[in-house]
């Protein structure tokens, strides 16, 4: 009989949170309400000082990809029931670590940091209270000549660009 109850219990729990959660849609750690269905991505430009001829293209199609895969929202121009727009601000090379040499040779960087840094402004339609405008930054540290990686590194940071702009945008993170 206790046994009964417990699980009756738990099977009334159960349906309770299944019929709370339905409130909303959740793929991924993202939760999109039902009533937004449109979203529109709108093309980054590249402000930075220094500029890669792609980037612009390559972060902007990284985060309607990102979208694309963990939503149901349909990608549109125009009139949308939300909008993510925004530019590339900075695309900066440092040295984080530096190798002495000998004599009077100047010291060299051994590692170095390639930082890429996105204002972004996120407006939703359907929700005024989750629109935001924030800068996002994220590195990678490398060793060697940027030339021959830097398309890798690009890729590298962009996702982790496009999960804090997802994450923000749709996880309220």
């Amino acid at each position: 009989m206790l046994l009964k109850r417990a699980t009756l219990t738990i099977v009334l729990i159960l349906a309770t949170v299944g019929l709370f959660s339905s409130c909303s849609v959740t793929l991924n750690g993202a939760s999109i309400p039902p009533e937004m269905k449109t979203i529109n991505v709108e093309f980054f430009e590249n402000n930075a000082p220094l500029v890669v001829n792609n980037l612009s293209q390559l972060f902007t199609e990284s985060l309607k990809n990102r979208i694309r895969s963990q939503t149901r929202l349909a990608i549109v121009r125009g009139e949308a029931d939300a909008v993510i727009s925004g530019a590339i601000t900075g695309y900066s090379i440092a040295p984080v670590a530096v190798q002495a040499t000998q004599g009077n040779q100047a010291p060299i960087a051994s590692s170095s940091r390639l930082t890429i840094t996105i204002n972004v402004k996120y407006v939703n339609e359907k929700d005024k209270k989750q629109n935001y405008e924030q800068s996002f930054s994220r590195y990678t540290d490398f060793r060697g000549d940027l030339a021959g990686q830097e398309q890798n590194l690009i890729q590298v940071i962009n996702q982790q660009l496009t999960e804090d702009i997802f994450n923000k945008a749709f996880a309220n993170w």
